[in-house]
């Protein structure tokens, strides 16, 4: 592992404030024990990705001027969700082509933006970690995170030095889950026979927990567990590396 102590900044990501903050409490645990200086910018706000993928343009730019305005002093940023991830990489910098100052920022930006378990491994060099869980579980990959950021073997290589870790891949583990931001508003029947093929996969590997680095995806993916009566566990894989699965029931559980 890298023995410099870079200052890093957690992208917390807005499903992961309302929703789980477990997950960005199990990300600066990771963080720090792989030698980082965390902080947690309070001026950061959503990273546009909904009013981008509508077309609102405007919206989206004010909203990515505040993250990197934000963001941009630290060395690196992590966010623990592919999709956001992608957006501040990838989308960012298209949204300034008739700004040339926002425009060098934001490349800046992208540049050092990373999803948190490709941050562990590819760049500070993390090679297993210090928690155990005992169970068998299987892995979503969701499209941004897979498609845009190349998260895949990352964090499946992590889980599969965890003591007590039994990994079941699930048929067309890369399939989208259905959920698509704002997809699953626009097309809500199209997206329920997506969740219902992907449940179905995931039952039968016969795993008792469902693992995924989205927070859309898995609150999705539980949701029509939940509905369908599987008794499947889900959890953001940040909790279980971090090996803090006691401190929140899982998605969708009230205990």
């Amino acid at each position: 592992m890298l023995q410099t102590r870079p200052r890093v900044a957690l992208f917390v990501t807005c499903l992961v404030d309302l929703y789980r903050p477990n997950v960005g409490f199990s990300a600066i645990k990771l963080l720090e024990d792989a030698g980082c200086l965390v902080e947690v910018p309070e001026a950061q706000t959503c990273c546009g990705q909904p009013a981008y993928n509508s077309g609102d343009r405007a919206t989206a730019k004010d909203l990515a001027r505040a993250v990197v305005d934000a963001f941009l002093p630290y060395d690196y940023t992590v966010v623990p969700s592919g999709s956001c991830g992608g957006q501040i990489s990838h989308h960012y910098p298209g949204l300034f082509d008739d700004d040339p100052h926002y425009r060098g920022k934001s490349e800046a930006l992208a540049a050092k933006t990373f999803e948190l378990v490709s941050f562990l491994t590819d760049i500070r060099g993390v090679e297993s970690v210090n928690a155990a869980f005992d169970g068998v579980v299987t892995y979503h990959d969701s499209c941004s995170g897979l498609r845009e950021l190349g998260v895949k073997a990352q964090p499946r290589r992590l889980l599969a030095g965890m003591p007590g870790v039994t990994l079941k891949e699930m048929p067309d583990a890369e399939i989208c889950c259905g959920f698509g931001g704002t997809f699953c508003v626009k097309y809500p029947d199209i997206s329920t026979r997506m969740v219902t093929d992907k449940t179905k996969s995931i039952a039968s590997t016969g795993a008792d927990t469902l693992l995924a680095g989205d927070m859309g995806c898995l609150l999705n993916m539980a949701g029509r567990l939940k509905r369908e009566g599987t008794p499947v566990k889900v959890r953001h894989v940040a909790e279980v590396l971090a090996g803090r699965t006691r401190e929140a029931p899982a998605i969708g559980e009230t205990e």
